[in-house]
């Protein structure tokens, strides 16, 4: 049974941060997250993201400032760094442990986790200090200000990532572990954009502005060519529509390809939030007896790395909630606040002021039993 259900675990995200957060599919489960990028609709650049998972996780947003001292590994030869940036992220929690797949931080810089199947870290090597995959993005929003900086870090091979098993909890078949399996996608103020995938072991990096979304499997070269197919991007099929990760990708590319120049920042916010919904996946139970059971859009962000705001909305809630950079405190030595979205749904509009002091060694490296 083990060895079936892994080979079903595939099309997943991250959960916050990993989540997630992690994003899969398994047998009985269809899981799926996308990732938009707006950078030509001359108000900000904006970046969206869809997390999906098959239960209700409890997730918190994060201000982190400068100077957070963090460790890649839980033990063995880790990467470790000092925060040089201050950055808001989502996190979900998972066994109790949380993570943060989705951030920007203060220079403009946006890091989003989706899952993809085919990814490779390569096996182990202990001489290289090691960064769980569950810290990668927020590895790369403490420490870059922008697309360029970062990829040629990853360039230099300087760590290694190191996926982690992770349990998930299958309304048809109960908790199971299920190996972390994650591309990146970056973004920054400037408009230009990165998709990097560990493939056999190294890193694939896609590094222009050019490249404004992100799915699932397969990679991203395939996602560009299966792309070309579509009426609008050089071939005659029509739209497609179900929730696999190549029709998502094709129909987020059409309607930002086709969104109208919005007048103002609100309505840029709310054209990014109409491609995001239309690749969302709805709550419902399929009535395919191999998958009994289809994950639905949890939550989605909206950062704006033009004007420092970061958006989130839950699909339980009504309302639209954002924080605001300005309105905290990033310098080294000052608290990290966080601010518990799960037990208060009626949050809307302007939180930053209702964030509280908190712990972040609560974001760290995973080690589940």
């Amino acid at each position: 049974m083990h060895h079936r259900f892994r080979k079903f675990f595939s099309f997943f995200c991250l959960i916050s941060f990993l989540a997630g957060v992690f994003f899969f599919l398994a047998d009985g489960v269809v899981l799926a997250c996308s990732r938009v990028l707006s950078a030509n609709n001359g108000q900000a650049v904006l970046v969206g993201r869809n997390m999906d998972w098959p239960e209700n996780v409890d997730s918190a947003l994060w201000f982190l400032p400068r100077g957070i001292q963090r460790k890649g590994l839980t033990d063995g030869n880790s990467l470790i760094w000092s925060a040089k940036y201050s950055s808001i992220v989502t996190a979900s929690s998972v066994k109790g442990k949380s993570f943060a797949s989705d951030g920007i931080n203060e220079k403009g810089l946006e890091a989003n986790l989706l899952w993809l199947d085919e990814s490779d870290y390569g096996k182990r090597d202990e001489l290289r200090p090691g960064l769980s995959i569950a810290l990668w993005a927020q590895y790369i929003l403490d420490n870059y200000s922008t697309v360029e900086e970062a990829v040629q870090a990853i360039k230099l091979g300087e760590y290694q990532i190191v996926d982690v098993n992770i349990p998930m909890f299958i309304p048809t078949v109960g908790t199971t572990m299920s190996r972390a399996s994650l591309h990146l996608a970056l973004a920054d103020k400037t408009g230009d954009s990165a998709i990097i995938e560990y493939i056999n072991g190294k890193p694939v990096i896609y590094h222009d502005r050019n490249y404004v979304i992100m799915t699932n499997s397969p990679t991203f070269d395939k996602q560009q060519e299966n792309l070309k197919q579509y009426s609008g991007f050089g071939g005659e099929k029509p739209l497609p529509g179900t929730s696999q990760a190549t029709d998502r990708f094709v129909r987020a590319s059409f309607y930002l390809k086709n969104l109208p120049q919005p007048h103002n920042l609100r309505e840029a916010i709310a054209h990014m939030l109409s491609v995001t919904r239309n690749v969302s996946q709805p709550f419902i139970v399929s009535l395919d007896p191999k998958h009994p059971y289809t994950a639905a859009t949890i939550w989605r962000t909206v950062g704006d790395l033009t004007n420092g705001y970061y958006y989130y909305e839950s699909t339980i809630s009504p309302y639209l909630v954002w924080a605001d950079f300005t309105e905290f405190n990033s310098a080294v030595g000052a608290p990290a606040m966080k601010l518990d979205l799960s037990k208060n749904p009626d949050y809307n509009g302007n939180v930053s002021k209702l964030f509280k002091k908190a712990d972040p060694t609560e974001l760290k490296a995973p080690k589940f039993d």
